[in-house]
């Protein structure tokens, strides 16, 4: 499975295809299925453009891309920088109007485990991020099902993010729930070529980087996902 990552937390600072609002995720979205994706992961933002949990935000954002493409799994980020208080991350889970059908949890953040629990128990699939070995260890204290484990490497390097990769594979037990490998950044597509040659899942977005693989500025995400699937991946 590839999965399209549309925004991350970058603005139009960063590139002017990022898109920020719900009509835009939903158009960006429906290109990249087109492509060939079998899921998008997205940031809703406010109508100022900042990342948001709140329950109106994540209905506007997810209703929109379900409408643009039905059936299409749509994940959403639950980063600590979003919403730094712990207990206000659970608790406005608690409030969502309309679920996304997964979202990620960064395991080494506080409070990790009581947001995977808030989305477990409102049905929400649980994504485990896994940026450090001891991320992974983290993790396997969890008491939360877990329905993907998404490796995330964020060396700054090509060759680090290999190494970053193969440690952190190798610390996860081999009989738990599927894994989705990407990088961030310099590693992107080595990482991603390392995840089709290992047959796992990976993902692709202007939220992981701006560039194609021979280096140049990548017009949109459609763009990027186009070169994905060129390596193999999906």
């Amino acid at each position: 499975m590839l999965l399209a990552c549309l925004n991350g937390d970058r603005g139009r600072d960063s590139h002017p295809g990022v898109p920020l609002s719900p009509t835009e995720l939903a158009a960006d979205a429906a290109r990249c299925v087109g492509l060939g994706v079998g899921a998008v992961h997205v940031h809703p933002r406010t109508a100022d453009g900042v990342e948001s949990l709140r329950p109106a935000d994540i209905a506007d954002a997810v209703v929109a891309i379900r409408a643009a493409v039905p059936g299409l799994p749509v994940g959403v980020s639950t980063g600590a920088w979003i919403e730094p208080d712990p207990l206000a991350r659970a608790a406005v889970v608690g409030a969502w109007t309309v679920l996304p059908d997964f979202a990620s949890v960064n395991a080494h953040e506080p409070g990790a485990e009581a947001v995977a629990r808030a989305l477990h128990e409102r049905g929400v699939m649980v994504e485990a991020g896994l940026w450090t070995v001891p991320a992974v260890e983290a993790y396997r204290g969890w008491r939360v099902p877990v329905g993907r484990v998404l490796v995330e490497c964020m060396a700054p390097s090509p060759e680090s993010a290999l190494a970053e990769a193969a440690a952190m594979l190798d610390a996860l037990a081999p009989s738990g729930p599927p894994v989705l490998l990407h990088a961030e950044g310099a590693g992107v597509w080595v990482v991603l070529a390392e995840a089709v040659r290992r047959g796992l899942d990976t993902r692709i977005g202007l939220e992981d980087t701006l560039r194609l693989p021979d280096g140049s500025l990548a017009r949109d995400n459609a763009a990027l996902v186009a070169a994905a699937v060129a390596s193999g991946a999906g």
